[in-house]
């Protein structure tokens, strides 16, 4: 069976939360769920090292601003993650390049990434953190339902996965306004901050 499936929703995935994804494929793959989890990803190590890293995704995931500044500092890492399994998936498989695997991967966790961080920046022009804490729990259950989804049924799962995408991508479109409205906000609070180190400067008298 082609991996191209589980190489899409796995980088869709981990647009999200790749930390997650690492996690549950290397769970499944140590518990024998699925022979499909290349055995680096099943390693102590990683799991460990994953489990940590995700935990503390759980939690600035959830605290209003914090998880913008989370969500900047994975732009990269994201990305990154996606494309690595996908070509550690494809290479085990041996049904798809594992250059083309990196491809897709990493391109759909980049789509999904910016989803997620636009989204989070229009909630958090809401000024309770309610919203922020159900977003992110609807997004830990999405990931863990699609990728564990993704191992049984996968060509559903990569049509679930790009429904998911095109759906944050339209809504993304309708939230620009308010995510225009979160950094003008956030330089704002540059600003004030940049003048209130520049008063504390000024010697006293």
């Amino acid at each position: 069976m082609s991996v191209l499936p589980l190489v899409f929703t796995s980088g869709w995935a981990s647009g999200i939360n790749a930390y997650a994804v690492v996690l549950l494929l290397g769970v499944f793959g140590a518990t024998g769920v699925t022979d499909e989890v290349p055995a680096s990803l099943q390693r102590t190590d990683v799991l460990l090292v994953a489990g940590v890293l995700f935990l503390c995704e759980v939690v600035a995931d959830k605290i209003p601003y914090v998880d913008s500044v989370w969500d900047t500092a994975h732009t990269v890492i994201r990305p990154v993650a996606g494309a690595v399994l996908a070509a550690l998936l494809a290479g085990e498989s041996g049904s798809l390049p594992e250059l083309a695997a990196g491809a897709i991967g990493g391109s759909t966790a980049l789509m999904s990434h910016l989803v997620k961080a636009g989204t989070r920046m229009a909630v958090n022009t809401s000024p309770e953190p309610f919203s922020n804490i159900a977003v992110s729990i609807a997004e830990d259950l999405g990931v863990a339902g699609v990728v564990t989804f993704a191992l049984f049924h996968p060509w559903i799962a990569a049509g679930i996965a790009a429904t998911l995408l095109l759906l944050g991508l339209v809504i993304l479109v309708f939230l620009a306004s308010r995510i225009r409205r979160f950094l003008r906000r956030r330089a704002q609070r540059r600003e004030e901050k940049r003048l209130a180190g520049a008063g504390s400067s000024w010697p006293d008298g």
